[in-house]
């Protein structure tokens, strides 16, 4: 991996950049040491390299018998519960779906789209599917409600007990609704361990029993994150720490009004990572009304939608480019006769080739218009480099938080919609709430 912000450091006062890498020796030490806000969840921070071949090869077993017995695989989960784990697969897999005689694997309780579950229920019937469940509580409103409808189905197709050596919940240790389920049903488990979040919870069973499950290596994907585990270190110095650089640079662009953040990719598989980032960093940094609001486009794609603001908006933004070096796939680009498109000045040359003059161009155009840039480049994608980005920027962002100030691990202002929406919904115990809300509404 490697980290390039000259394309950024120009856009702050001379010394700024300074102050704020002297800052990060103290908040990547607070991740190290548990002294900082939210130290109750900071058990990501030596998972990698606390995750030992037999754990991985128990979340092996329990896929490969998935994969044996399924054709297709629903991973019921929201936020962190499924994020990661469709960023790597998404990345992994064959764009169009030809994944040889890999089950499918879709996914559910991420929303409470009527149209996106009867959808998805049409999908599964006739086949024989499996079910992973990713739920600490159990009762997560969108998680439950599709767990519910999916397991009341699996069941009438293959009966109750076939349907519970094909449902696997990954839930709390010892409480919740969903342990006390598995419990009553004998469904197998893994457990979400008490210190470790749902946005940082991608190298536990919650993301690796579904990459698993897709036919990936998920031994490759630890493996890189062992070794970016090292390499962000609070041991390491500054010089060679790249969580610390882009920590330092993302905050010293904040402190002069750079507010929003684009996470800009040139290759369509990485389009699910940018969704695991931005839910990452917007639920850790934005929080006492500061943080970064982290957004994302798809280039070259979105060039021809959201590249005029870019361009020519308003100058409060900048850029962090992911940059992979190599393609995993080669296509060469044809001569043609008539050349009716002009394009046969491209004749023979590799289509990566064209992408990557695509991106360094837009790169240069972006400067040019006042967006300071940050690139983050990976060799290729494959499992151990997913793992390098995934633990790459869970550092950076734990160090970011506690620049900022911030708990990074706490998500307070989640809470404020179910509130209001169990109160509409009229749930047991909310009664007075119900009544409040209603009358508000009334009033309007």
């Amino acid at each position: 991996m490697k980290l390039c912000i000259k394309n950024a450091a120009s856009f702050v006062p001379a010394g700024a950049l300074a102050e704020e890498a002297a800052l990060t020796a103290a908040a990547n030490e607070l991740l190290e040491n548990g002294q900082g806000l939210g130290n109750d969840f900071l058990g990501w921070v030596h998972l990698p390299s606390q995750t030992t071949d037999a754990f991985l090869d128990e979340v092996q077993a329990c896929a490969d018998r998935l994969r044996a017995k399924a054709e297709v695989i629903v991973v019921a989960g929201i936020g962190g519960s499924y994020l990661g784990a469709r960023a790597v697969n998404e990345a992994l897999d064959h764009t169009f779906g030809l994944n040889g005689n890999n089950p499918r694997i879709v996914y559910a309780g991420n929303n409470i789209g009527e149209d996106y579950l009867a959808d998805l229920m049409e999908l599964l019937e006739g086949k024989t599917f499996a079910i992973i469940n990713i739920s600490k509580s159990g009762t997560t409103t969108e998680t439950a409600l599709a767990f519910r409808l999916l397991k009341t189905m699996l069941e009438k197709q293959v009966g109750k007990a076939a349907a519970k050596e094909l449902i696997v919940c990954v839930t709390d240790r010892v409480k919740g609704a969903a342990r006390k389920l598995s419990e009553i049903e004998g469904y197998q488990t893994f457990v979400i361990p008490d210190n470790v979040g749902g946005r940082f919870s991608v190298l536990t069973p919650v993301g690796l029993l579904p990459i698993a499950c897709a036919g990936h290596d998920i031994k490759a994907l630890v493996r890189g994150a062992q070794d970016m585990e090292k390499a962000t270190d609070s041991n390491v110095p500054y010089e060679q720490n790249l969580a610390c650089q882009y920590a330092a640079m993302r905050n010293a662009l904040y402190q002069y009004g750079k507010k929003i953040e684009i996470m800009a990719n040139f290759n369509p598989r990485i389009h699910y990572f940018a969704e695991w980032w931005k839910q990452l960093y917007g639920e850790s940094e934005g929080k006492n009304r500061k943080g970064i609001f982290p957004a994302s486009v798809d280039l070259t794609t979105d060039l021809h939608s959201m590249g005029q603001w870019i361009q020519d908006g308003e100058r409060t933004i900048f850029e962090t480019v992911i940059s992979i070096e190599k393609a995993n796939k080669t296509v060469i680009f044809p001569h043609d006769e008539q050349n009716l498109d002009g394009l046969n000045f491209l004749a023979g040359k590799r289509v990566d080739e064209v992408n990557k003059m695509a991106e360094l161009g837009t790169q240069l155009a972006h400067v040019d218009g006042g967006v300071p840039n940050i690139k983050i480049s990976f060799e290729k994608i494959d499992e151990y480099n997913l793992g390098q980005f995934i633990y790459f920027f869970e550092r950076a962002c734990g160090i970011s938080g506690y620049m900022l100030g911030v708990n990074p691990f706490n998500q307070p202002g989640v809470e404020a919609y179910k509130k209001n929406m169990f109160a509409l919904l009229d749930k047991p115990g909310y009664e007075e709430d119900s009544k409040a809300i209603k009358a508000r509404l009334a009033a309007r």
